[in-house]
């Protein structure tokens, strides 16, 4: 497969009826999600989005182009949040380059990947300040946040009465929030 280069990634995906991930010069479908896969995203989106209502933030769902390593990868997380003004690859302003926060839930198809790969590339973008790695079923939550020497901490959340403490964005995230109702499905 020959190797695409973002700019050329960039000009196909605005023409395209179907998202697709840019890694590393090569071009992927993206998966589809489950039920309980769409519906812990939603809950995530809506406990950010009322936990930040009156701040300077922004919370973007998966219709959001992300930029967080040119030239290795493009992709379109669950959840991207930014606190500052949103910075773009071009003109077009439909790629942001500076997110503070990313979610990303785990499919079967995917999580191998958002684990390692793409949670490492993420790692590496200087806006980054932490990512959440969602598992719908059963209850787990990876949480990396950056340190103030540049290091990452990570801790696996398995309670689903804990409270994942967002030091990036001042505030908590209660895990049974993410779960809610999703046993019902």
């Amino acid at each position: 497969m020959p190797l695409v280069t973002p700019e050329e990634f960039l000009e196909r995906e605005r023409a395209a009826d179907a998202k697709h991930e840019y890694r590393h010069g090569q071009v992927f479908a993206m998966a589809e999600g489950s039920p309980p896969h769409s519906f812990v995203i939603n809950n995530i989106q809506v406990a950010l989005a009322t936990l930040l209502r009156d701040r300077p933030c922004y919370v973007f769902n998966a219709d959001l182009r992300v930029s967080v390593r040119w030239g290795k990868l493009i992709t379109y997380p669950d959840v991207t949040v930014i606190c500052e003004k949103p910075q773009y690859v071009d003109e077009r302003r439909d790629t942001l380059t500076n997110p503070s926060l990313i979610v990303e839930v785990l499919s079967p198809s995917t999580r191998q990947l958002d684990l390692g790969d793409k949670a490492f590339l993420y790692r590496e973008a200087p806006s980054m300040r932490e990512i959440l790695l969602v598992d719908p079923e059963p209850v787990m939550v990876e949480h990396y946040w950056r340190l103030p020497n540049g290091h990452w901490e990570v801790e696996t959340v398995e309670d689903r009465t804990a409270s994942i403490r967002l030091a990036s964005l001042d505030c908590g995230l209660a895990v049974s929030e993410i779960y809610r109702n999703v046993e019902l499905l």
